[in-house]
């Protein structure tokens, strides 16, 4: 009899301390941390003594074991159709290589299992994830991202990977400024250099940033709230550049704490026109608002 492995999340020894899903038949692409460890289940209560107690506990137990006795004959014998169910655990030796094309666990339902949703908890607001783009479930540094499918070598770095296109969520932090517009145009040159000029060992990704030219710096509303955006393009020392911008806006919830959100686009991508960035933006949404747009954004291509 051929045991099938069933469908599930399985330690993936490719990314030591990632599991990644196997479908039933193929690796797929998604990978997240390992699971917590199941809770174990309670005690039982104590059982009040009396008359008939011991009868009925004894009856409870037998009970029990007949159920578990015929559950563990379904799963290895097989139901009613006389198909065989999958009861064997994954190999431990080599394993198929996971591939774009194979299907995936089913979403969870809500914003956070929809892959066309980007859901930022911590600042309470959500993105719309533009066609053909992907959310990645771990980040360097842990800012919920969304990014154009499939990376490339950097230029000028070949042991980095970049993407074409990429959107971050952070809260703004590390500085006393309050005003919007101060804090965009504090962080652009951050933004900037993160996404052209070094990576997080310091080494230079497209051969470093070698000038730069301000695009714009204008009020904005987002998501019901007033901030502040600044746009740069960036000329590197290798690849064509690229265009950065940091919109920051107060968030929706609680103290208004300050919400960065920074775009970083390569020149030249058919794909990615400057007004992508403008759609956007205009399509941040406080949680829980299921309106589809901006509130009053004033932000023109």
């Amino acid at each position: 009899m051929t045991h099938a492995t069933p469908p599930g999340w399985y330690p993936d020894v490719n990314m030591p301390g990632t599991e990644r899903w196997w479908d039933g038949t193929a690796w797929t692409g998604y990978t997240r941390s390992p699971a917590a460890t199941q809770p174990v289940a309670p005690p039982p209560q104590p059982v009040r003594r009396g008359a008939g107690t011991t009868t009925r506990a004894v009856a409870v137990t037998v009970a029990g074991l007949l159920v578990a006795a015929a559950v563990t004959g379904f799963l290895v014998l097989g139901g009613d159709d006389g198909g065989t169910r999958p009861v064997s655990t994954p190999s431990t030796g080599a394993r198929p290589t996971a591939t774009d094309s194979a299907p995936g666990p089913t979403p969870a339902e809500g914003p956070e299992g929809d892959p066309t949703v980007l859901v930022d908890q911590l600042d309470a607001v959500t993105l719309q994830v533009p066609e053909g783009w992907e959310k990645p479930e771990h980040t360097l540094d842990d800012a919920s991202t969304m990014r154009t499918a499939g990376s490339y070598t950097c230029p000028g770095d070949s042991g980095s990977f970049c993407y074409h296109g990429t959107v971050t969520v952070r809260t703004a932090g590390g500085t006393d400024l309050t005003d919007m517009k101060a804090l965009a145009e504090a962080d652009i040159g951050t933004a900037a250099d993160r996404a052209y000029g070094k990576n997080t060992v310091g080494g230079l990704i497209h051969g470093g940033i070698r000038s730069h030219k301000d695009l714009a710096s204008k009020p904005v509303t987002v998501a019901g709230r007033t901030g502040h955006l600044v746009r740069r393009q960036v000329t590197t020392g290798k690849g064509p550049g690229g265009y950065v911008q940091s919109l920051v806006f107060p968030s929706a919830m609680g103290s208004e704490t300050p919400v960065i959100v920074r775009f970083a686009f390569d020149a030249g991508q058919d794909a990615l026109p400057l007004s992508l960035m403008d759609t956007i933006t205009r399509g941040i949404r406080p949680i829980g608002d299921a309106t589809g747009g901006g509130v009053g954004s004033t932000v023109a291509p």
